[in-house]
């Protein structure tokens, strides 16, 4: 197994929630939100939706392209099996309520499986709402800002991904 691409990118999960999606193909999905509220990470084959324990504090987003995706790491909290395709071969890693944080050129446009697995985010729920919980009234006002730039766990998201087949076509009376 080869890696052929990878990209790192540090989000904030925007109402808890991170979105990776084909640029050309921004369908919110309500019913996959929903399951990834349940699942941490599901998707409607164009959109992924991650969702965090948290709003505020930064994660660490990686996107990994190989030749055959390699196992979820044994250090993982978990993982689930996904696919995403992209028309355009460019997908747009977003910050629901904050807008798109960044975007990735994929080697060829096509349907891409493989999985998602994600490491810290209990830990980082955990020190966010002690956090959260040893506010007074009497905090100095840069003391969250600070506290989120101090976590001492990264929350991390992987998406291990290999290219399966070219993208359907377009019917063009959906156009």
């Amino acid at each position: 197994m080869a890696l052929l691409a990878e990209h790192n990118v540090t989000v904030t999960p925007g109402r808890r929630v991170l979105e990776v999606y084909d640029a050309d193909a921004y369908l919110g999905d309500e019913a996959a939100l929903d399951a990834a509220e349940i699942q941490v990470v599901a998707g409607n084959g164009y959109h992924l939706y991650l969702v965090s324990l948290q709003p505020d504090m930064k994660v660490q987003m990686t996107i990994r392209i190989w030749d055959t995706p390699p196992a979820p790491p044994a250090e993982a909290e978990g993982h689930i099996d996904v696919s995403l395709e992209s028309e355009t071969g460019i997908l747009v890693i977003g910050q629901l309520d904050r807008g798109p944080a960044d975007e990735i050129t994929l080697p060829r446009p096509g349907v891409y499986e493989g999985h998602a697995w994600w490491q810290g985010r209990q830990a980082a729920a955990d020190y966010y709402n002690t956090t959260l919980a040893q506010l007074t009234d009497d905090s100095p006002e840069d003391q969250l800002t600070e506290a989120w730039d101090d976590c001492p766990v990264t929350e991390r998201y992987v998406l291990d991904l290999a290219y399966i087949r070219e993208p359907e076509p377009v019917d063009e009376d959906d156009l």
